[in-house]
């Protein structure tokens, strides 16, 4: 049962090639993606509100086919691209509102909306490619996005997706195995955006904000997709900040990542190292991670 491939963290071995093999050959007329289908019903592959992990399968099947491993029937339909369908939002600086000023005790109760898939979230992804200096970039997989508004005036935006697979100073913090990351990961969510807009001047809004947002995130993504959060995470370029609104709202610093990124494959930094810093949900975090 030797090793043949590795796909997202999963060994492929022999006795997988030759399952997969006998699952083609047993259903010539059926498409690829009902093949994804039928691959994810034999290996139990589904996410934890029970939806089939179809995209992974199906990208799995495409992934030993371009290797010789397997032949998949030819390809019956040519999904539109996403990428292009989804055009990028505009900038505009017209995008503006009247300062809010003042100490947050005068501002308070600021108003936290979850705007994905409501009428708000093209003002959000306007705010996040006009202000914030990494501009918009489409999520993929589960992601959240909250709109902050203070007195009637949209004041930040914080974007969630899900987690990295593999963040050495936050799987060594948690402790848990190859095996039980693999399992679990989807219960942490990544901050991938947070931004101040330009015209709220209140001190102390942002680690406010992070408090809100962590007393609800859980509950929010468990409506969205069947399953609860359990730790917060995120990045901090120390060559453009100090990360002070996460310290000042509790989250840890748990080390610095390798600037190689997901993609490397030369294990050789190509970026700018980045603190990780990370914020429990729970007292027994662990346990809900899978860490005995």
């Amino acid at each position: 049962m030797g090793i043949k491939s590795r796909y997202r963290g999963r060994d492929i071995t022999s006795d997988d090639i030759a399952f997969i093999r006998q699952l083609v050959a047993d259903h010539p007329s059926l498409s690829r993606r009902a093949l994804s289908a039928k691959l994810c019903e034999a290996w139990k592959w589904f996410q934890p509100n029970g939806t089939p992990r179809d995209m992974v399968a199906r990208g799995l099947l495409l992934h030993l086919h371009r290797s010789g491993l397997i032949k998949l029937p030819v390809q019956k339909w040519r999904p539109p691209n996403n990428a292009v369908r989804h055009d990028r939002p505009q900038a505009s600086l017209s995008l503006t509102w009247a300062p809010v000023e003042g100490p947050l005790s005068r501002i308070r109760p600021v108003e936290i909306r979850q705007v994905r898939r409501t009428g708000d979230e093209r003002l959000f992804d306007s705010f996040i490619q006009t202000h914030h200096y990494l501009g918009y970039t489409r999520p993929v997989g589960e992601h959240l996005k909250y709109l902050v508004w203070a007195q009637g005036v949209p004041a930040a935006c914080l974007a969630w997706s899900s987690a990295p697979r593999h963040i050495g100073p936050r799987d060594r913090f948690i402790g848990w195995s190859a095996e039980t990351r693999r399992r679990h990961v989807h219960l942490v969510a990544y901050n991938t955006r947070f931004l101040i807009l330009p015209w709220a001047q209140m001190p102390h809004l942002a680690s406010h904000i992070l408090g809100q947002v962590a007393r609800r995130i859980s509950a929010d993504w468990t409506q969205f997709y069947g399953h609860p959060i359990w730790l917060l995470e995120t990045f901090v370029d120390p060559e453009r900040f100090r990360g002070t609104c996460y310290r000042a709202a509790n989250w840890i610093r748990v080390g610095i990542t390798t600037g190689r990124g997901k993609d490397d494959q030369t294990h050789q930094a190509n970026r700018s190292l980045k603190d990780v810093l990370v914020y429990p949900l729970a007292p027994d975090f662990r346990k809900r991670l899978g860490v005995a």
